[in-house]
């Protein structure tokens, strides 16, 4: 599945346009603690979190997450938006609950 097939469901917002939209998304993780996030989840996976500062991005990069998705109607910071890009990473926002999404998420076969 990539990127984009998450982002053109009508539940998410993209943040960053169509950036990271045709990387490869094989795995899921939700979580906010990014220590935990760094040490679990898995490459290419989409990663859920209500975090929207600059060290999701980090974390992402490391770990080699193409997709972040920010639950809750939480603010992304303009900075971490700028950041996405460059890296190529796609960031989606929702109102709906972390729950809500990965029930979404795994319906779709992730």
């Amino acid at each position: 599945m990539l990127v984009k097939d998450i982002a053109e469901r009508k539940e998410f917002k993209s943040v960053t346009g169509e950036t990271g939209f045709e990387r490869a998304v094989t795995a899921g993780f939700v979580g906010d603690l990014l220590s935990v996030v760094m040490g679990k989840a898995k490459e290419g996976s989409v990663w859920t979190t209500i975090q929207g500062h600059m060290n999701i991005v980090a974390v992402a990069t490391l770990v080699g997450i193409p997709c972040v998705i920010v639950s809750e109607a939480f603010e992304v910071e303009e900075d971490t938006i700028n950041k996405a890009i460059e890296e190529d990473i796609c960031i989606l926002t929702t109102d709906l609950s972390s729950y809500d999404t990965v029930s979404i998420l795994k319906d779709m076969g992730i």
